[in-house]
């Protein structure tokens, strides 16, 4: 089948006529008008506004249309496969019952109302390698096109110019292999884990890793964690454990660790560090003084490192940029501060990629 896609955007076009934001303020006026597809000239999927969508009823002959709990599912006479994954509220009709799941050959999907779906189709074998995914319904929800670029990289999605035909017969482009290791660093309610998140939410198979072990017992540490669940998708794995180390050597599967930070909290916790006599000594490798409890951090810093630079899973890792922030005013505090920099430095050598996150804005760190 032949798709053409007349407008991409939003019901209001990017960017919307009477808006001020900053991301309309970025685009000429009529950048991309709103999103209106037909299928081999003959069949709305998504129509400009006022028409009606192509009713079942009325399909030329050879073509089917379903309305799936994904949204508008269509095959056509040379057995090509799309769906136009409609939110729930936007589409008409009741989804049938009878419409025989396969993988589509292309998706046409709002990427920017909750990503996670697409993960679910993934999840489900109705999105493979062999399905091409074009962002659609596309408007100030993202702050520019170079950011939409950036999140369909992530995704395995594309994104095209109004006027674009597509063709299921086509090659679907490659997508490009996402980098092994992650290092995300930023201090405080900087967007460091909605970055983390956001980067795998199109994934069918993660596994959310907390590395706060009292966190259970602590009401403020719950409330963090409930907010984390509620962004995440329902079908992710979550586990708490602080043995990241043997993890990194297990699993294989995409893994977000959210956080380093807390991971050597509780090294410090186990070791008894936080009470060490040795505080105020330069790290090194005396043998007088191994033995104590700094040493038993150092040694279970480097296995983690070691374990980073081991791992076949693909990783994205939250940590805290301890370098911008105040002098701790405790000898304890500046040895955590000292051991987490330095900890860093380590996970960031072993990482394909290490970003700064500030203010919600990425900013990579060149090699």
């Amino acid at each position: 089948m032949k798709v053409l896609l007349s407008g991409t955007a939003g019901p209001y076009g990017w960017p919307e006529p009477t808006c001020g934001c900053a991301s309309c303020g970025r685009l000429p006026a009529g950048h991309r008008l709103p999103t209106a597809v037909v299928l081999d000239d003959v069949l709305r999927l998504a129509p400009p506004a006022g028409l009606p969508v192509t009713p079942p009823a009325t399909l030329p002959k050879g073509y089917r249309m379903t309305v799936t709990p994904d949204g508008y599912a269509v095959s056509g006479p040379d057995r090509g496969r799309v769906l136009h994954a409609v939110p729930p509220g936007e589409r008409g009709g009741t989804p049938s019952p009878c419409w025989a799941e396969d993988d589509y050959d292309l998706v046409l999907i709002d990427l920017l109302d909750r990503p996670q779906r697409l993960g679910d189709l993934r999840r489900r074998g109705l999105v493979t390698a062999r399905t091409r995914v074009v962002a659609v319904n596309l408007d100030h929800r993202v702050p520019s096109e170079a950011e939409l670029g950036r999140r369909l990289a992530f995704w395995g999605a594309e994104v095209v110019d109004d006027g674009t035909i597509l063709d299921t017969r086509q090659p679907v482009p490659a997508r490009p292999p996402a980098p092994k290791r992650v290092l995300l660093l930023g201090g405080a309610r900087s967007g460091k884990s909605a970055e983390a998140e956001l980067r795998l939410i199109t994934e069918p198979d993660v596994t959310y890793v907390a590395t706060g072990p009292t966190g259970r017992l602590d009401a403020d540490w719950l409330a963090r964690v409930r907010a984390h669940q509620r962004r995440r998708p329902p079908y992710w794995t979550t586990i708490e454990t602080t043995e990241l180390e043997a993890l990194l050597r297990s699993e294989a599967g995409p893994l977000l660790i959210d956080g380093i930070g807390t991971w050597l909290a509780s090294v410090f916790d186990a070791c008894g560090a936080w009470d060490d006599p040795a505080h105020d000594r330069p790290r090194g490798r005396n043998p007088g003084r191994f033995g104590t409890a700094l040493d038993a951090v150092a040694a279970r810093c480097d296995d983690l490192v070691a374990a980073w630079r081991q791992t076949r899973a693909q990783v994205v890792a939250v940590s805290d940029e301890v370098g911008l922030s105040v002098v701790p005013a405790t000898a304890s505090g500046r040895v955590f501060r000292d051991a987490l920099g330095r900890l860093n430095q380590g996970l960031a050598a072993e990482s394909e990629e290490a970003t700064l996150v500030v203010a919600g804005r990425v900013v990579p760190l060149p090699i």
